[in-house]
This record gives C-alpha cells, sequence and structure tokens, in this order.
C-alpha cells in the first residue's frame, strides 16, 4: 500500500517537490502543470494529493493521508483535536506572523479592532496581552482594512514587509515565526513506523536538518 503524503498546494509544493525527488519520490505528472490533485511516484510507493492548506490537517488526522505539510500556522488554526504529531520542523516557507498598523497611528486603548486571517492566533496573542479586541475575520488582503477603518491594526504574515511598506503599513510586534511542517497520522506513526522514519530521515538529511 503506497504511503499517502498531503501537500499543502502553492508555495509548499514548489519548495517541497526537489526534495522528494531526492528521497526517490519522483510523480508521475508535475503538478504546477496538472489539473490534477492526486499523484502517484513512478515506483508507486508513495500517492500524493494537494489540497488546500487549512486542509492538510483533516486529511492527515482522519487518516486520508498518513503525511502532510503544511505551515505552522496552519496548524494552529486547525479545528483539529491534534490527531497528528507534529515530527519535523521542514525550515522552509520562513516567515513570521506579525500585527501591523497605519505608519505613526496610535492603537486605542480599549475596543482595539482587529482583522486577521488567523483568529486563533490574534486572539491568543491578545488574551495573553490582556486586551479585548474586536476581530474581523477576513480571507482576502488584509492590508486595506486600516486604510479603509475597518479595523486599527492586522494580524498577518509578513516576509519581507515590503507589501505593508507600499500600502502606508508599518510592522509592530512579531508573534512567531512559521514554516512548513511535517505532521504524522497517530496510527500511520505506529503501523507504518519505518517508512515513514525513513522518510522523515532522509529529508531531514537533504535540507541539512540532521545532526
Amino acid at each position: 500500500m503506497a504511503l499517502v503524503i498531503a501537500l499543502n498546494k502553492g508555495r509548499i509544493v514548489d519548495d517541497v517537490l526537489p526534495f522528494l525527488a531526492k528521497c526517490n519520490i519522483v510523480l508521475d505528472e508535475n503538478p504546477n502543470s496538472s489539473r490534477k490533485l492526486v499523484f502517484n511516484s513512478l515506483d508507486q510507493c508513495y500517492q500524493v494529493i494537494v489540497v488546500r492548506g487549512a486542509d492538510v490537517p483533516a486529511y492527515v488526522e482522519n487518516g486520508i493521508a498518513d503525511i502532510g505539510i503544511t505551515g505552522k500556522d496552519t496548524i494552529l488554526e486547525s479545528d483539529s483535536s491534534l490527531g497528528f504529531y507534529e515530527l519535523l520542523d521542514l525550515q522552509l516557507g520562513v516567515c513570521r506572523i506579525s500585527t501591523a498598523g497605519l505608519v505613526g497611528a496610535v492603537e486605542p486603548a480599549r475596543g482595539l479592532r482587529v482583522a486577521t486571517k488567523f483568529p486563533k492566533i490574534a486572539r491568543s496573542h491578545y488574551e495573553k496581552c490582556g486586551k479585548e479586541i474586536s476581530l474581523i475575520k477576513l480571507s482576502g488582503s488584509l492590508e486595506i482594512a486600516p486604510v479603509l477603518g475597518l479595523a486599527d491594526v492586522i494580524v498577518d504574515i509578513v516576509e519581507t514587509g515590503s507589501t505593508l511598506k507600499a500600502n502606508g503599513l508599518e510592522e509592530r510586534e512579531k508573534l512567531l515565526d512559521i514554516s512548513a511542517r511535517l505532521i504524522v497520522n497517530r496510527a500511520s506513526m505506529k503501523t507504518r513506523y519505518s517508512e515513514i522514519q525513513h522518510l522523515t530521515d532522509n529529508l531531514s538529511r537533504f535540507l541539512g536538518l540532521a545532526s
């Protein structure tokens, strides 16, 4: 039976595929040029499914995939009851989640309006700070929210900060660093331990993570 790997579509697929190839996991088609979402390795030992990032934990937790690779932010925002282990930080797609607001704008002492795609992360941060907030969940570009007065600040992924700057925003506080993580279904970790450990060891070696 093939070992099933769920990949976060987009950047993570681009980052991870070359390292899977080094582990002799070569797919029958290129996900970037195919409309398919399920791919087999040439040796039929692996199957790769490409799904939305937010769906990766669900596929792994429910045993559809043995292994998943997705961002730490996705894991933290997941509705999963953690039916999986977080096994490895791949140190790919490294960026951070930060707060940001209009340059020079003073945050209100009370009634702070926070726009974000990451409500769990944002809520946890402000609860630790002891601040009451009004949370506004958005799914598109967040930078426009403070510009148009919808929110006082945003909580979002920041890489270079250039998009914030282009929209008149400034980064204020880093909440956490994020990167791609390898997660494993709990049952699969027991029943297919040697296969999973072999792949994890190879990825660690090719990514330069092995000690």
